[in-house]
């Protein structure tokens, strides 16, 4: 078998539904709850002609019409309660309110689509299915804030999804939503698509920037923030893929009905990318406050009727949660971040009672210790202690002192470095000891996982 069948017969790519069954595609199902992103979407109708049938770029017509200034774009997002869909959960319309509004001279919107979290597979979905939505977003951006260029970063290792991307733009400009005087108004907007390098830390926003201005992706200290210091020096405003594609249905449909979508203080619906020991895994648009208990029925429930054990939140950096406080949860950043938590990206890790608690943190760790960038010592060092401790425990070398130096070695990684990369190293390790703690204590004494081995 040739290099270029391997590939095809593997990798999927662009194809819709790999395999040729709509009953297990990870997006295409019927099991959405009042989606706003993925709805009509059938992997067919992604270009320009399939968005504006939908409604697309309805909203920046108004613009250019003068139907919408830049404050009722800000206040409409304010009001949404749309907050930040890569991790943060930093409200919108606040976010773009920091932008210098008096500043002369170019001003930048970015879009995040560095997607490298283990676990999380949204955005690129939105890229490849829906690209208008976020290229109509980060039009909206630049107009609310002052700025005339735009760049989306997108990972290095769905290049594909980059050139569809490009697609996407030659489409919008051969239509005149870009580019000088966009539609005929005094409105003049860029954008452009650049392919990262594969570094999970270029994810982190001012690694971002260093990458896109072609340095070594390590993040910038802080202050100043991109707002004041970003791209080139130049003011700029960060958002993820997932925000900037709701941004054209949160203004369509005004932000209180888009509010009223979600739950008060978390606007709109969410893409959820659940996986792990779940009977359907794959992306799910629903409203935000959406119960846990419903997400995992949509997923289909438990594999094999499995018990639930624990799951992972918000992306592999989230501290895992238990099965009975995680059921109490609902899908929304305040709730879970009340339950010891964070909801992050939306990337759901499902894990069931045959899972080995000390085997799961190894395999996280090993990824955090392989992405460090370096540039912080307490990060460069502490995640390969991190790492090498569990390695141990989980190959029957453990010490009972191995607990307490976990929690020493996280605890001294927290806080302490330039980004978040360091404590999103540690928090794992932290929520991994604080709930099950019992079963690294009997790893160490026993030399063996309290589940069967499966690997």
């Amino acid at each position: 078998m040739g290099l270029q069948r391997i590939i095809q017969k593997y990798s999927g790519g662009l194809e819709v539904n790999p395999g040729g069954d709509l009953s297990t595609s990870m997006i295409f199902h019927d099991r959405h709850i009042n989606p706003q992103i993925l709805k009509g979407l059938d992997g067919t109708n992604w270009g320009i002609e399939g968005y504006m049938e939908r409604g697309g770029y309805q909203v920046l017509r108004k613009i250019c019409a003068g139907e919408l200034d830049q404050d009722t774009v800000i206040s409409e997002l304010k009001l949404s309660s749309l907050r930040g869909r890569g991790g943060a959960g930093f409200p919108t319309g606040l976010k773009w309110s920091f932008m210098p509004k008096n500043y002369v001279g170019q001003k930048y919107v970015v879009c995040n689509s560095d997607e490298g979290e283990p676990g999380t597979f949204k955005d690129r979905d939105i890229l490849r299915f829906n690209p208008h939505a976020v290229i109509e977003g980060m039009i909206i951006a630049g107009f609310a804030m002052g700025a005339t260029v735009g760049y989306n970063y997108i990972h290095g290792e769905i290049f594909e999804v980059y050139e569809r991307f490009e697609e996407a733009l030659e489409q919008a400009r051969a239509h005149g939503f870009l580019g000088d005087n966009i539609l005929g108004s005094n409105f003049s907007f860029q954008l452009h698509a650049h392919a990262g390098y594969g570094a999970y830390i270029c994810g982190e926003e001012t690694a971002l920037l260093e990458s896109l201005e072609g340095k070594k992706g390590q993040p910038r200290f802080k202050p100043p923030f991109p707002a004041n210091f970003g791209v080139y020096g130049k003011p700029t405003t960060i958002n993820n893929t997932e925000t900037f594609a709701s941004v054209p249905y949160a203004l369509a449909m005004g932000g209180q009905q888009y509010l009223d979508l979600g739950k008060p203080n978390n606007g709109g619906t969410k893409l959820f990318s659940i996986t792990g020991d779940i009977e359907r895994p794959g992306v799910y648009e629903i409203p935000m406050g959406t119960p846990f208990a419903t997400l995992l029925e949509l997923a289909g429930g438990m594999r094999n009727g499995a018990k639930l054990k624990a799951v992972i939140p918000g992306g592999s950096s989230a501290p895992v949660l238990p099965a009975d406080i995680m059921m109490d949860c609902t899908m929304d950043y305040d709730s879970i971040a009340k339950a010891g938590s964070m909801l992050g990206s939306g990337a759901v890790t499902v894990m069931d009672d045959s899972r080995c608690m000390v085997r799961s943190l190894m395999r996280l760790s090993y990824f955090y210790m392989h992405e460090s960038c370096g540039q912080c010592t307490p990060c460069r060092e502490g995640t390969g202690w991190l790492w090498r401790i569990v390695n141990r425990i989980e190959n029957g070398q453990g010490r009972p002192e191995d607990l307490d130096e976990l929690e020493r070695v996280a605890g001294n990684i927290m806080g302490r470095t330039i980004c978040a990369l360091g404590d999103a190293a540690a928090m794992p390790v932290q929520g991994f000891l604080k709930h099950f703690r019992d079963e690294f204590a009997y790893h160490i004494e026993n030399k063996q996982c309290v589940v069967a081995p499966y690997i």
